[in-house]
Parts: C-alpha cells; sequence; structure tokens
C-alpha cells in the first residue's frame, strides 16, 4: 500500500468545465473567475473575494493593499509566528517590514499568545496569524490583544479552507484573509489563490494591484479613483506599483465546480483526523497537533517526543520507504532558512518550540476521501519502526 500526501478530488466536472473554457477561444481572467469569487465570498461569509495565481500571490497584494493604503508603512514591525510557510514571510520583507518572530504554542503549532504579548512595541503594526495545517489560532485572546493594542489582525489561511472559529470561518476573522488552491490543498485549481474582506478600499487595491496597478478592473464607484475625462487613456491608467498575478479563466471555472465539494472534503477531511487521533492514542512518544476550534486538518503534524525525538529522520526515510509521503511541518522554525539572511528580522525571545518542531517534527497527508485503510497502514508501519530503534 502507498500513503500519498493528498489525492485529487477532480471528475468529469472539473474536466468539463475546462473544456467549457476552451471552447469559448477566452483563456485569460474573465467571466469564470469572476463568478468563481462571487460564489466563494458567498460560501466563506466573505463582502469580497479577488482570486490570484497562487496563495502566496495572495499574501502579496493583500499585504501591498495595506501598505498603499496607508495603513501600514515600511519599517513598521509584523509579528509573525516561527512556523510558517516561506510566503507568508517574504512578502512582508518585499515590502520593507521588519519580522518580529515569535514562537509557537508545542501542541497546537500556532503562535503562542502570552509571547506574542510580550514582543508587542509601539512601534507594531500588524500580526499575521496562520492557521497551521487547518488548524485556528486562539483568536478570542489574539482578537482582543490587537482591538486593545490597535494593530491590524491579518490571516494567512492557505492551509485552513473550512476551518471554523466560534461559529465564523477561518480567514474571515482579520482585516484579509488569504487562500491557496495548489493541489493538496482542500481545493484544488491546479495552480491559484484568493483574499478575502469586508473593506471595499482594501478590495479595490487588490484589483488594480493584481493586474500591473492599472484602473481598469476598478467599479464605477470606486471608493480609491475618480476616472479621467479621456476614456480612451483610461484603458492604461496606473495609480498603484502592481504585478501581474491573475489566475486563468480556466482555474476559476473549475473553482465553480470544486465549491460544490466542499462541505463534503472538509467533512471528510474531520473524520479522517478523527480516526488518526483514535490510532495515534496509544503509540508513545508521538503526539498529534492539537485541534483548535473545528480544524479543517490540512495534514496531520505531529511530534516526536522522549527517546523518539532525535530519531525523527530515522523514523521518516522508513516510512518513505514503506511508501508513505511525509514532509518537515511546514517549514520549520524559519528562522533557521539561509533565507532569513535577506530579511530585517528581530528574535526578541528563544524559539524554543519552534525548534522542537523544526528538529522532531513531520506531517503526513489527509485527503478529501475517507483513508481508513490508509492510516492503519500508517499505524502499522509506524509502531514496528518505534519499535525497532
Amino acid at each position: 500500500m502507498e500513503y500519498s500526501l493528498c489525492k485529487s478530488s477532480w471528475d468529469e466536472k472539473e474536466i468539463g468545465a475546462i473544456k467549457e473554457v476552451i471552447g469559448s477561444g477566452m483563456y485569460t481572467m474573465g467571466k469564470y473567475v469572476a463568478g468563481y469569487e462571487k460564489k466563494f465570498a458567498q460560501k466563506i461569509g466573505s463582502r469580497y473575494a479577488v482570486m490570484v495565481n497562487s496563495g502566496s500571490s495572495a499574501n502579496l497584494i493583500g499585504i501591498a493593499s495595506l501598505i498603499y493604503s496607508g495603513r501600514i508603512n515600511r519599517g513598521d514591525e509584523v509579528v509573525v509566528p516561527a512556523v510558517s510557510w516561506s510566503t507568508t514571510y517574504f512578502p512582508l520583507s518585499q515590502f520593507g517590514l521588519k519580522l518580529v518572530f515569535v514562537d509557537v504554542d508545542p501542541e497546537t503549532f500556532n503562535m503562542d499568545i502570552t509571547k506574542l504579548q510580550n514582543v508587542i512595541t509601539d512601534k507594531t503594526k500588524l500580526v499575521v496569524a496562520v492557521n497551521l495545517l487547518g488548524n485556528a489560532n486562539d483568536f478570542k485572546q489574539l482578537s482582543g490583544i490587537c482591538r486593545k493594542e490597535n494593530i491590524i489582525l491579518m490571516e494567512d489561511n492557505c492551509e485552513a479552507m473550512g476551518a471554523v472559529y466560534d461559529g465564523k470561518q477561518l480567514g474571515t476573522i482579520g482585516i484579509l484573509g488569504t487562500f491557496s488552491t495548489f493541489f493538496a490543498h482542500h481545493l484544488c485549481t491546479m495552480e491559484g489563490g484568493m483574499v478575502v474582506t469586508d473593506n471595499q478600499e482594501l478590495y479595490e487595491y487588490m484589483l488594480c494591484i493584481r493586474a500591473h496597478g492599472w484602473t481598469r478592473n476598478l467599479p464605477l464607484d470606486s471608493k480609491i479613483h475618480v476616472p479621467c475625462e479621456d476614456p480612451f487613456y483610461e484603458k492604461f491608467n496606473f495609480i498603484v506599483p502592481g504585478f501581474n498575478v491573475r489566475p486563468l479563466d480556466m482555474e476559476g471555472a473549475v473553482g465553480l465546480q470544486q465549491l460544490d465539494k466542499l462541505d463534503d472534503i472538509i467533512v471528510n477531511r474531520r473524520k479522517n483526523a478523527q480516526y488518526i487521533a483514535g490510532c495515534l492514542e496509544d503509540i508513545p512518544g508521538i503526539r498529534l497537533q492539537k485541534e483548535v476550534g473545528q480544524a479543517s486538518w490540512y495534514g496531520f503534524g505531529m511530534v516526536l517526543e522522549g527517546v523518539y525525538a532525535s530519531k525523527r529522520n530515522n523514523i521518516v526515510a522508513e516510512l518513505e520507504e514503506a511508501g508513505i509521503e511525509t514532509r518537515p511541518v511546514v517549514a520549520g522554525n524559519f528562522t533557521r532558512n539561509k533565507a532569513i539572511r535577506y530579511i530585517d528580522y528581530s528574535i526578541p525571545y528563544p524559539l524554543d518550540n519552534a525548534d522542537k518542531i523544526h528538529n522532531s517534527g513531520f506531517y503526513i497527508g489527509n485527503h478529501p476521501v475517507l483513508i481508513n485503510d490508509m492510516i492503519d497502514y500508517y499505524t502499522d508501519v509506524l509502531k514496528k519502526i518505534m519499535k525497532g530503534l
């Protein structure tokens, strides 16, 4: 048996959607992307949604909108968890912000709220909360701190589509929420990402930033731009330094089909999580990521403990040999990556828990369908490996 990171959730509906776009002769961003954005916003419970070519680009245009709207400025400090994906951090650095890394909670893998409180200064203007591997932050405390300190809260929700905290969809708690629809994520549009917000001004900035910085895609009642008198010139009118991170209409068409499957996918992912939690209960030396709220379980993160803590590389090598795919817990302690040399950052306090995850953690995949047989196989192989160490 093999246990892959994920399986495709596509069927003839997604293939048919792609053929429909091909038949139209118009492949670039158009009516299908617009339809997907509208349907996505309604599904998530947000006022606006902007589709881009990746979750990384979603973070990029989200940060850019905060800069261009004047909500944050170059040189401001932004608090980030030490464990996340690289493009949580890179857009912040690329727009001249100083990153302040804080440690994570050893059980939830998300930002340690107590340590967050200790690093806030009068220069702190933004907190980026990462809902790691589909698991919510403690938003009751986190939102309260941000309100009290007048700090903007943004969610990197690229791994947590469909997760819920206190009745609210993750990604809609902060001023912006970003999503990824790359393969192995909850929905798959080939490449793709989304930003959601309730703020019209930020929405309009993102429409410009997504496509060169031009005004062409803005609504007639725009809050950020008054069209010039010459409609010909308005076709190529640029108001902010933008990018070209537009998606293809084929991706939008696929997204429309995928959204209809999201509820079932989340149910299956949660059932798989419940099953693996039961299977791991009687295996000493391994701890599954602790759930906060209703997680959507992108994957199953776990940390080895005790005598097994130093055996991670041996264990994952044997798992891979048995056909079980593994990955680090995202980028581990990101400050230990060489890319950190290009970033303006500080580490006010030791990142002990991030280091433990870096050295002793790994994750295996979750799937959009029930996988009890694969989980049983993983459990049996893991027990044999750990018994033999």
